[in-house]
């Protein structure tokens, strides 16, 4: 008997697949990640090359090519990221009401308050890093940009920053804010707030959190120009999320 599979798809491979989602009919109830691509693959043979440098996120994790997944779990696969459905999504919140640090929205970002998320008596130091949609980029003219996000995973892989950054320089916070849909030019797609007891931490922490967003955060970037569009990923080589940072 036939099994069926269901899984997500986002950004330009959605686009280029001509569907949000795949339902594939299969005879088994689990395989290998590098098994269910090869199955995309042959679904979709002149698509191969993009299948084949994404990656699959099994409930909301990245999952590596011998990795084992089922097709009952929350399966989505994940073009590279540009690195900013359900706009405005948060995390459900921890009583110290942590997630609220770590944020996806429609609406403008006010620098402001993703800073006062991250500004302690005990810290010296603060800076805001403020990532802006601009017109010209190698020589051809942006005229917007549109974002889109895997919103669960997105905030939880922004949380996991957060955490990476407390374990790396003790006492640090972090609060990241990203937009979704239309940027038009000029405004802010991103704003990360970081703080610290002393400014050294806090320099590096805030140069490891976009660093660290690009790798791993599943937020895609459309540029729309005047004659085209065209969804952006990973622009530094090979893309790789499971992989730790070497920032």
């Amino acid at each position: 008997m036939m099994k069926r599979w269901t899984i997500h798809l986002f950004a330009g491979l959605a686009e280029r697949l001509g569907s949000h989602e795949i339902i594939l009919e299969l005879e088994s109830e689990a395989m290998t990640v590098k098994a269910l691509k090869a199955e995309l693959a042959a679904l979709y043979p002149e698509h191969e090359p993009l299948i084949g440098v994404s990656f699959l996120a099994r409930n909301q994790q990245y999952a590596s090519d011998n990795d084992t997944v089922g097709r009952g779990d929350e399966l989505a696969m994940l073009p590279p990221v540009s690195g900013g459905e359900d706009t405005g999504t948060a995390l459900e919140l921890d009583s110290d009401g942590v997630n609220e640090r770590y944020t996806l929205t429609d609406q403008p970002l006010e620098q402001d308050k993703v800073a006062s998320q991250v500004i302690v008596p005990a810290h010296g130091a603060s800076l805001v890093f403020v990532g802006t949609t601009r017109e010209w980029t190698h020589g051809k003219r942006t005229a917007r940009l549109e974002y889109e996000a895997y919103a669960p995973m997105a905030l939880r892989t922004m949380r996991q920053i957060g955490d990476e950054i407390g374990e790396r320089w003790p006492g640090s916070l972090c609060a990241i804010a990203h937009r979704t849909g239309i940027v038009d030019l000029a405004e802010a797609s991103v704003i990360i707030a970081v703080s610290a007891p002393h400014r050294d931490a806090c320099y590096e922490a805030s140069r490891y959190a976009i660093e660290r967003l690009k790798q791993i955060v599943p937020i895609w970037k459309k540029e729309i120009w005047e004659d085209g569009s065209e969804w952006k990923g990973h622009q530094l080589g090979p893309w790789d999320p499971t992989t730790p940072s070497t920032v």
